[in-house]
């Protein structure tokens, strides 16, 4: 993604990229915007590199600032980080890797260089070399979909483009290393630096705050309530499209932005572990992130937001991507010790040491509820599911598949108490050891997780003059504007146009969703007129296996079945009427992420196409 600057982005070859840029200030913030100039340096993710370059003590301090009366803390910038020089040739490796037609056209080939492994990608009679793993997750791209001059991850559907290297839809943060390639005498030659052949990743160049918040903490250009997905990748856009003036995430979480959909798969992750980015990053790029801030009011009229305590900020343009909020039980005993909602990372390790050796019961058999059950079997003595519908997933997967993968889970000692819900929470001493169905079957519990679905966290809006629908998420366009000029909201909370549904108007909590909102959001604050357009796409993982997800199926009225449910390889397609509206699939990559790609394209795909079991319209090179 260019953007509107149109920059170059370096290819991590044996040369010297010193961009200079002219600075750019955002459309309306300024009443008298003062011309600055401001060199852009290239920083590799920190985890790379060398502990000189953090501060004294080797940690990032957190600096306290004086605003409106109350001490509040920024996880800000100490001491930017020395610019990184490019390596010298013999830092470089290089080497022949195949014969010009030992490739078609539309076909892409992992290929060794001694340090690292390279994708090498021949699209329309030219060749193109870039890193062979998804930044995200560690996905090897060959064994993903070639379309339109880009690359779409087999795992979770992340997009790169195959001239630049550069992520274009999401997850993930991170773009490819771009490689050089040279033809000479019929074979295709590939020149690569050893660093980046063993980083196989590559943090795309991005402009530092030339507005220091000391003296005037009390403003900010940018303010994005919600550290999630839409909010880091709101701030880390609006720096890569050289925006340099000040940014300010705040967050309910005591931590910096982490990957919230481990929580529930994973759930002996310890913070550290779950980090999205290292603290050196935000010191790096000036995006001061305020923790363990509640804010109470917005006053749009005089671009200010007032937190819990009394600190109050001022701002030019805002960003809303506060998330939701978990759904309690409300059954009688609600309020006895060792029932949790997965929210941070403190909830989901306690749930983990309750568990072990002893009763766990998940309320609630939906993702998050079914991810956190599968995790504990190899943890706990007992795990029951409890459930008001007849199967799990049935409403967004379906019945066939639904049963397919209750069987899964039974033939791995889950107990399920479907049809039925909690009554009550008995405790013995304060904590939990029993949980009453309606149905009058008692079940043993020393630990329950309850996931039962969320709200969104919006009730501070409501007096703020930012429209809310009846359900209370935020209604916003295709460019993550809401009803008040410079408000724009993204993630979790909003309702929007999907446009290949034809502009219906959605809720989509998906953490892919909101790294793409959270873009378009940051390019429309610089006015760049951005839409929103992508393709949905989800996953979840359980007892080792991965369920993938792309489309929008609410309303599908038929499910078509490819493959075998019982050994769990199947590919099952949503249809609502005689179309196409969502894939799911297990064991059977990469054709949930080929479909993502033909619906990406603007393509329909009919019922008849899917009906025969002749894949064949779906099946390219490359996979």
């Amino acid at each position: 993604m260019g953007g509107a600057l149109g920059l170059p982005q370096p290819d991590h070859l044996c040369s010297v990229w010193p961009p200079v840029l002219k600075p750019l200030t955002m459309g309306g913030c300024f009443s008298k915007p003062k011309p600055v100039e401001f060199k852009i340096e290239v920083v590799l993710p920190e985890k790379e590199r060398g502990k000189d370059e953090l501060s004294a003590s080797g940690k990032g301090s957190p600096r306290a600032y004086q605003g409106n009366g109350t001490a509040r803390h920024f996880h800000t910038e100490e001491r930017l980080p020395a610019p990184h020089s490019y390596p010298g040739p013999q830092d470089c490796v290089e080497a022949a890797v195949c014969h010009i037609k030992d490739l078609e056209n539309g076909q892409m080939r992992e290929v060794e260089l001694g340090w690292g492994k390279v994708l090498l990608v021949k699209d329309n009679g030219e060749f193109h070399a870039l890193g062979h793993k998804c930044p995200h997750y560690g996905a090897p791209l060959v064994k993903g979909v070639l379309s339109r001059g880009r690359v779409r991850c087999p795992w979770h559907g992340a997009c790169f483009n195959i001239s630049t290297g550069d992520l274009e839809d999401f997850p993930g943060l991170d773009s490819l290393h771009k490689f050089q390639v040279k033809i000479e005498k019929e074979k295709v030659y590939v020149r690569a630096s050893k660093q980046a052949l063993q980083l196989q990743r590559r943090t795309k160049v991005m402009a530092k705050c030339i507005s220091p918040s000391a003296g005037h903490s009390g403003s900010t250009n940018v303010l994005i309530v919600g550290a999630g997905a839409a909010g880091l990748v709101c701030a880390e856009t609006l720096r890569q499209e050289g925006f340099s003036d000040r940014i300010v995430l705040c967050t309910l979480d005591r931590h910096l932005p982490y990957d919230r959909p481990k929580l529930s798969k994973s759930l002996d992750a310890q913070p550290e572990q779950l980090a999205l980015r290292p603290k050196e990053f935000f010191r790096a790029y000036g995006i001061e992130v305020l923790t363990e801030a509640q804010v109470v009011t917005v006053d749009v009229r005089n671009k200010k937001v007032v937190f819990k305590d009394g600190f109050k900020l001022e701002y030019s343009k805002l960003l809303l991507a506060p998330g939701s909020s978990p759904k309690n039980l409300s059954c009688k005993g609600k309020e006895v010790e060792n029932v949790f909602t997965i929210r941070t990372p403190e909830d989901a390790n306690r749930v983990v040491r309750l568990a072990r050796g002893r009763n766990a019961v998940v309320v609630g058999a939906g993702f998050l509820g079914m991810e956190v059950a599968a995790y504990l079997t190899e943890k706990a003595h007992s795990v029951s599911v409890v459930e008001l519908e007849e199967t799990p997933f049935r409403r967004f997967l379906g019945e066939r598949v639904g049963r397919a993968l209750m069987k899964m889970f039974e033939n791995n000692r889950v107990k399920f108490y479907m049809q039925t819900e909690v009554s009550e929470l008995r405790a013995q001493e304060g904590k939990l050891k029993e949980v009453v169905l309606k149905s009058s079957k008692v079940v043993r519990a020393d630990v329950c997780v309850v996931g039962i679905g969320a709200v969104p966290a919006t009730g501070f809006l409501k007096q703020s003059g930012i429209g809310l629908d009846s359900r209370g998420f935020i209604p916003v366009n295709k460019m993550m504007q809401t009803n008040v000029p410079g408000v724009f909201a993204a993630g979790d909370a909003v309702t929007f146009p999907l446009a290949w549904r034809n502009n219906r108007k959605v809720n989509i909590p998906h953490w892919q969703m909101a790294h793409v909102q959270g873009r378009v959001a940051a390019q429309n604050m610089l006015a760049q007129e951005a839409e929103i357009s992508t393709v949905p796409y989800l996953w979840t993982a359980m007892f080792g296996k991965s369920l993938r997800y792309a489309g929008y199926g609410e309303g599908f009225d038929d499910v078509i079945i490819q493959g075998d449910l019982e050994e769990l390889k199947f590919v099952a397609f949503y249809t609502k009427g005689d179309e196409v509206i969502a894939v799911a699939s297990m064991n059977y990559d990469p054709i949930v992420s080929k479909v993502a790609e033909v619906l990406a394209s603007g393509r329909a795909i009919r019922k008849r196409e899917v009906e025969t079991g002749d894949m064949s319209w779906l099946t390219g090179k490359g996979s």
